[in-house]
């Protein structure tokens, strides 16, 4: 609120009562409360909106990433369904025919096909008979005698091979160590 010196018609019909000319009136400050209610609207408002952008744009950035880890092996899948398919033909071949050595012989190319497209995508086998034992890359599932000193904390089986996944580990080798 501020005084003014105002008339006696422009008081009374801002205050709604009777005034003299030159009397101090008081009248209400219209402008300043609206133009700060009006800003503290618009800063609320900004904030809703800036608060929905970002709840939307982690809705979307959630279902894309969930899009993408469903979608991410879709080429590995396309690759491993024609080896599946090469071992359903020799499957339905081996029906048909009683040489085991052609049988064998499908089963490797199959294999081999396999192991290259896995060696492309960054796998590599580890090669863990004879070599000292490492739990960085072996798992001990037994010990037995070793059968001389050189043997001794080698590996002397390996009852399931181990594999690196560019350059990480990813399945550690099942092995036997000579004690």
């Amino acid at each position: 609120m501020t005084k003014e010196k105002v008339t006696e018609q422009e008081s009374a019909e801002a205050l709604g009562q009777e005034a003299t000319e030159g009397q101090e009136v008081e009248t209400p400050d219209t402008q300043e409360p609206k133009t700060e209610e009006n800003e503290d609207a618009q800063w609320k408002d900004k904030y809703i909106r800036l608060h929905a952008e970002f709840d939307n744009f982690r809705k979307r950035n959630s279902r894309e990433r969930i899009d993408l880890i469903k979608n991410a092996n879709s080429d590995l899948i396309s690759n491993l369904v024609t080896v599946l398919d090469d071992f359903d033909r020799a499957i339905k071949h081996n029906v048909e025919n009683d040489d085991v050595e052609a049988l064998r012989e499908g089963f490797s190319l199959i294999h081999q096909k396999l192991f290259t497209y896995l060696e492309t995508r960054g796998l590599e086998p580890l090669n863990a008979l004879g070599e000292t034992f490492d739990t960085d890359f072996h798992e001990a599932l037994t010990q037995i005698p070793a059968a001389d000193e050189s043997q001794k904390g080698k590996v002397v089986d390996v009852i399931e091979k181990g594999y690196l996944l560019n350059g990480k580990i990813l399945r550690y080798a099942k092995v036997v160590v000579g004690n």
